[in-house]
């Protein structure tokens, strides 16, 4: 089904599907299991929060024409250590604020393509939000010279403040991601206290558990800040040889982020985890983060290995996904759990990348292959770079159905399926 294309002429074939759908009830979610299952409708993107009247503090520095843009990102793609001859340049804009050209923002595109596809293709009860929700630095309390009442506007409640109309109980569960915490931790937490008071979305803290009511206490989403997880732990520098393999190397990573763990409850992260994950009393279990475990660029590994090492037994356990964003990519990845557990599960853990919602990022087909050979627990799905998009699941019974989407480079309203994946419900298989 690569590269279906969904035209707006051919929506109300799509729909005849979901008319046999049950109306979503605004009565509080259930407790346990319902006896009866509904399907559930399930929109996730991230990394959203680009703008372009809003410059990343380079903008300043590499005021690019379009022919010095084209020879910067060739420079990365050699440096990046990507096949040459597979070389394609980031779709770029004009930015409003220097004249220059930069990398240009799906934003938009892709808000609108997701209110479309939720209002004339599929139904959405609900939607997480990925992180990096507000690009460069979250909320800066004025220190960048933008207000954040005016970026909160610009980056959060115009294009996705009103995604779903219906059913009316649609709300969007946000985690943050490493640039929602760049200015300061009174960023991270300005954007938090914005969300509590704003119609359409819900967080409760940096990490949380919560069953949509939506689904009627069949799904419950075990939310948890992979920045601050990370900061508990060595992370190496990420390197690639020549040939696109990991390059071993003792140069650690330092955080350019402030989530250094405030509590013990902050620190203690996994064991959270681990435990509500094992009490929970719902069907469908998700993990919602911004941090991949798996990723197929080549220049998020090292931070991918040290999350395996320390929620990988938890998810293998008791957890039936794991959704994320941070690559500016649409990816799904497969973990036997074999490395985690001492042996592989009776269903592999399945990982879903959605971080295509406004930035662009390559995949490295020489990375991906070197990946694939080094570790035998792990399989790549699918991968795909250089592109804006969403992803869309659809839960029926013991099965969900994920369906990658892209939005064209043009502007167009056109929406392209480039893979569909379906999956079983595996959480019950190694519950103890």
């Amino acid at each position: 089904m690569a590269n279906k294309i969904i035209r707006p002429g051919f929506c109300a074939l799509l729909l005849i599907a979901s008319l046999a759908l049950p109306a979503c009830s605004k009565t509080p979610p259930a407790e346990g299991i319902s006896t009866q299952f509904q399907p559930v409708n399930i929109l996730m993107f991230g990394d959203s929060g680009y703008h372009l009247d809003y410059p990343d503090q380079d903008d300043y520095v590499d005021l690019f024409t379009a022919e010095e843009y084209y020879q910067s990102e060739l420079n990365d793609w050699i440096e990046d250590k990507r096949p040459r001859d597979e070389f394609e340049a980031r779709t770029s804009s004009i930015s409003p604020v220097t004249g220059m050209v930069v990398p240009a923002t799906g934003m938009h595109a892709v808000a609108t393509a997701m209110q479309h596809y939720c209002a004339n293709v599929s139904r959405c009860d609900f939607g997480v939000m990925l992180g990096d929700n507000i690009y460069p630095s979250g909320a800066t309390l004025g220190t960048d010279g933008f207000d954040d009442a005016d970026r909160f506007r610009h980056m959060l409640t115009e294009p996705f403040g009103n995604l779903v109309s219906m059913p009316e109980t649609y709300t969007t569960y946000v985690t943050l991601g490493n640039h929602d915490y760049e200015t300061s931790r009174e960023g991270g937490t300005a954007q938090i206290d914005f969300f509590q008071t704003t119609d359409d979305f819900y967080i409760e803290a940096p990490f949380y558990t919560v069953k949509p009511p939506a689904a009627n206490g069949d799904v419950e989403l075990f939310i948890i800040d992979t920045n601050m997880i990370l900061a508990t732990t060595t992370v190496y520098a990420d390197y690639l040889n020549d040939d696109g393999s990991e390059a071993a190397t003792d140069e650690i990573e330092l955080p350019n982020y402030d989530t250094e763990p405030l509590s013990e409850a902050e620190r203690n992260q996994p064991r959270w985890l681990e435990e509500a994950l094992r009490d929970s009393t719902a069907k469908w279990k998700f993990v919602v983060a911004h941090h991949p475990i798996w990723s197929s660029s080549g220049s998020k590994f090292e931070q991918a290995r040290a999350l395996r090492k320390l929620l990988l037994p938890a998810m293998c356990r008791y957890a039936d996904a794991y959704i994320v964003g941070h690559e500016h990519t649409l990816e799904i990845h497969t973990d036997s759990c074999a490395a985690a557990l001492g042996e592989a599960s009776a269903e592999p853990l399945v990982e879903i990348v959605s971080g295509a919602a406004a930035k662009q990022r390559p995949v490295n087909s020489a990375f991906i292959r070197h990946q694939e050979a080094k570790y035998p627990e792990h399989k790549t799905i699918f991968a795909g770079g250089l592109l804006w998009g969403f992803a869309h699941m659809i839960l029926e019974d013991d099965v969900a159905e994920v369906t990658l989407m892209t939005v064209p480079d043009d502007g167009s309203s056109e929406i392209s399926i480039n893979h569909v994946y379906k999956f079983n419900r595996r959480s019950h298989l190694n519950s103890e």
